[in-house]
């Protein structure tokens, strides 16, 4: 028996950003997070003055980290490693369809492990870092970014109001979200040296928080807990949640607030 906990329903995940590749119509393009915090991880990447011939992104999504990088963070071949098949088939060569935390290199082979919004899926995050850090060279560069504790605070108010409302009770909803603190912890556990975790805040607004969780359907980010509720949303609580989203988290010009917490962790594999 396994004692490895099972947080997400990683099946479930897989399936949603199959449908995501398959649902998006040209015209849109819902993954502008993903892609604006490529941008912010290749900036530090690029901040860092060495050589990396081989390096891993793990959770690659579609590779929006390779079709960005554009010969930055001194980068000569990247390897998408994607969970989804539909999505890996969309990323820049080469691309491997493998789960995060069970990756199928050996030891010692990769020169940096990157990872750009995709680590708040994974069950056992402390099992993901020994991952990476067996797979880097000593003095390898581990890399990662991934959305902190106060992100989408506001939808996970309002779905709670509304259920309260509604149902009378609360049911899980949005994921939960590392903290900075437990960030470096986790770093250090993993064998990591010089760990430096840090936090910047993206604001969105959006005319409608319908439109919000039409991005997220469309980047495959809708709610995958293993204990959620597995009945739909109902319609009764849907429109108390939007109701309660406008009038508790409103922006400029009629519009609604959306906020993203990005985390970036920093560490070395010591030489």
């Amino acid at each position: 028996m396994s004692s490895r906990p099972v947080l997400f329903d990683r099946p479930l995940l897989r399936r949603r950003r199959d449908r995501a590749v398959r649902g998006v119509a040209p015209a849109r393009e819902p993954d502008f997070l993903l892609r604006e915090a490529a941008e912010r991880l290749l900036d530090r990447l690029s901040d860092i003055r060495r050589a990396f011939p081989l390096a891993l992104d793990l959770g690659a999504h579609t590779g929006q980290l390779a079709r960005l990088r554009a010969g930055r963070g001194g980068i000569d071949t990247l390897v998408s490693v994607e969970p989804s098949a539909a999505m890996a088939a969309l990323a820049p060569a080469p691309a491997v369809v493998a789960d995060e935390d069970s990756l199928p290199f050996a030891d010692a082979v990769a020169d940096a492990v990157l990872s750009c919004m995709s680590l708040h899926w994974i069950d056992d995050l402390p099992g993901l870092l020994a991952e990476a850090f067996r797979v880097l060279k000593p003095g390898g560069l581990f890399l990662a970014m991934l959305p902190g504790e106060e992100t989408l605070h506001e939808l996970r108010d309002s779905l709670a109001r509304a259920e309260l409302a509604v149902d009378g009770g609360v049911s899980p909803r949005v994921i939960p979200m590392l903290t900075v603190q437990d960030a470096g912890s986790l770093l250090q556990r993993a064998g990591f040296a010089e760990p430096v975790v840090d936090r910047e805040r993206i604001a969105i607004d959006y005319a409608d928080p319908l439109r919000l969780l039409a991005d997220l359907r469309a980047m495959g980010e809708t709610n995958a807990l293993a204990e959620r509720r597995k009945a739909p949303l109902s319609r009764a609580v849907l429109l108390a949640a939007l109701a309660a989203y406008r009038e508790n988290h409103p922006a400029a010009d009629g519009r609604v607030a959306a906020t993203v917490d990005l985390l970036t962790l920093t560490a070395w594999k010591p030489e």
